[in-house]
């Protein structure tokens, strides 16, 4: 995944219908972003780590907010200066393993 200045950012009708797609979810300003809540502050810990090693593998980092159990991640893409496809891709890697729990 490589984003720069060029890559296309989404209408807000894109952004919305993406949005409807993913649980939990919800549009900032120039982002997207989605809060956690963890047991105590090592497994919120735990998960943040988790995200690294995702968003470092796919060269696309989020914005990581940590207040002791929880944890906000804000997804857009910086280079581009908004929301694109990368930042929605982005999200559903990061929730899929949520998605196969029961």
């Amino acid at each position: 995944m490589t984003c720069s200045a060029t890559t296309p950012r989404l209408t807000e009708e894109e952004i919305q219908e993406r949005l409807s797609r993913l649980s939990g979810w919800s549009r900032g300003k120039d982002w997207i972003q989605k809060k956690y809540q963890f047991k105590n502050f090592l497994r919120a810990m735990s998960f943040v780590n988790a995200v690294a090693y995702l968003a470092e593998s796919i060269n696309h980092h989020p914005d990581i907010f940590i207040n002791y159990n929880e944890v906000t991640l804000r997804n857009w893409t910086h280079a581009a200066g908004g929301i694109t496809a990368h930042d929605f891709e982005l999200a559903e890697k990061i929730d899929a393993p949520f998605e196969k729990r029961d």
